[in-house]
């Protein structure tokens, strides 16, 4: 990842959601949580501001973890729609919709079935891992039929 120069810049062009000279990455370590269908792509990371842009683009019914950590980050809804679970509320998102996920708040991004989900994701440089569900918690997250009809979606 190209670093900017003291007092410099740097310029990536975006073509069909890929941005020049930045590899496209998988979300997460095959086997290491549930995923589905979702890569990620590194924009802009410099420790000296503290923070990392990230885009994450999901095919149609792809999902990411779900988990919660330490760390607080906002998601800009890029392309496409879909659905998030940010605690106990499922949301329905679409394009150019912000969410902001506080410290330790369980969330998890779908896309809908017949559509691309892509957004960016600005979160600290130094982070925590993420954490996800014991079985106990997953068992308290059904007794909301709202969060149990989200997480069945596969």
């Amino acid at each position: 990842m190209d670093k900017p120069k003291q007092g410099g810049s740097i310029l990536r062009r975006f073509r069909d959601y890929r941005w020049d000279e930045t590899e496209l990455l998988a979300y997460k370590e095959e086997g290491s949580a549930p995923f589905k269908a979702i890569t990620r792509q590194t924009l802009f990371r410099d420790p000296a501001l503290g923070c990392e842009l990230r885009y994450f683009e999901m095919a149609p019914g792809g999902y990411s973890t779900l988990e919660r950590h330490e760390h607080m980050h906002a998601v800009l809804i890029l392309r496409g729609r879909g659905e998030c679970l940010v605690g106990d509320e499922v949301r329905k998102i679409e394009t150019n919709d912000l969410v902001t996920i506080a410290p330790w708040t369980w969330h998890q991004f779908r896309a809908a079935s017949d559509s691309h989900l892509g957004f960016l994701c600005m979160v600290n440089v130094e982070r925590d891992k993420p954490v996800q569900p014991t079985e106990d918690e997953r068992k308290a997250f059904e007794a909301n039929p709202l969060v149990a009809a989200f997480l069945k979606k596969d």
